[in-house]
């Protein structure tokens, strides 16, 4: 389809967005425990020129950090991709802010970075999470970017400010892998109209996506990489969610397939083993009620317990954070 033609599409359906405008909100994001990096986003457009709105708007280095960039964007994008080059150089998400203040690169609004919309999160040399966005005064209103230690969250022409509430609140309040959090986060979007040309169609976007890089992955081929097509009067929020759920089903038999926990019932020592290139983040065993007893951390293909003597028989669960996902398994202490 030509530009015109995508163009014209977009005005028979009544959508106000301008060829250079792109997504509405989204949020970018580390884990410093497991050194993953991921995004996730929705827009309402119903047409993305290339196909894949996650390639328009965010770049991730895995076991470093990513960009989002949105609102009036060109494409390709060239200050989403000059913001990677930066971080590639070694400066921090708020010197890549100011740098794409005094270097804006994309023809739309003149060069104008007012317009633009950013946010960034990485890990620092010594592993240590930081964040930092820009929303320019050009940008659709509702707009707005919130920063936390691990994350940025960013939208504009959204319905109002409880779409960023409640993204981040999602965030913050969920437990489990970085990809959970992400995909919580974009449920708290999931609402007509939180991409406010979406209101007509009774759904929150059009397209969403979630994307995950664990820290060793090719840039090529990131660990997760979801995203739901664009049908009218269709949730795509809600698609995305079942996507994740087939692959956490998919990627749970392949857990259950690559590790082992042994012996069990367990005496003074706790084996656990790895295999088909799945590296051992982290390891926490937890009581019935709950309480955390053992927590070692440290990648390895395995890990060790050398002694329960501190442990009660009984029953516990062994959470196991792994390259691939989190892994859990019930053992007897006897």
């Amino acid at each position: 389809m030509t530009m015109n033609r995508f163009l014209a599409f977009l005005t028979v359906v009544v959508l106000t967005f301008n060829a250079q405008a792109q997504d509405t909100f989204s949020i970018i994001a580390v884990d410093p425990d497991t050194g993953q990096v991921g995004s996730a986003g929705a827009t309402c457009v119903f047409g993305i020129p290339g196909g894949s709105l996650a390639d328009i708007i965010t770049k991730i280095i895995p076991g470093k950090g990513g960009v989002n960039s949105q609102a009036y964007v060109c494409i390709p994008n060239v200050n989403l991709n000059n913001a990677i080059e930066q971080m590639e150089l070694g400066l921090s998400p708020e010197e890549i802010i100011d740098w794409l203040l005094n270097n804006d690169a994309c023809s739309s609004q003149s060069f104008n970075p007012e317009y633009r919309q950013y946010g960034i999160a990485d890990l620092d040399s010594e592993g240590l999470p930081r964040s930092a966005g820009w929303t320019g005064s050009l940008a659709d209103d509702y707009k707005e970017d919130r920063q936390g230690p691990t994350y940025s969250v960013q939208g504009n022409i959204l319905l109002d400010q409880s779409i960023i509430d409640n993204m981040e609140a999602n965030f913050n309040n969920t437990s489990g892998t970085l990809a959970d959090k992400l995909m919580a986060a974009l449920q708290g979007a999931n609402v007509a109209g939180a991409d406010a040309r979406c209101l007509p169609q009774g759904t929150s976007s059009a397209i969403a996506y979630l994307r995950v890089y664990g820290p060793d992955d090719d840039p090529e081929e990131p660990m997760v990489d979801l995203e739901a097509e664009p049908d009218v009067g269709v949730e795509p929020i809600d698609v995305l969610q079942d996507l994740y759920d087939d692959f956490l089903s998919i990627r749970e038999n392949e857990l259950e397939q690559s590790l082992t926990l042994y012996p069990n019932p367990a005496g003074e020592v706790l084996n656990i083993a790895a295999s088909n290139g799945i590296v051992i983040n982290s390891l926490q065993v937890y009581d019935l009620s709950g309480k955390l007893v053992i927590d070692l951390q440290g990648r390895q293909d395995s890990m060790l317990i050398q002694s329960l003597h501190h442990l009660n028989s009984g029953l516990y669960f062994a959470r196991v954070n792994t390259s691939k996902g989190l892994w859990t398994k019930q053992f007897l202490k006897k």
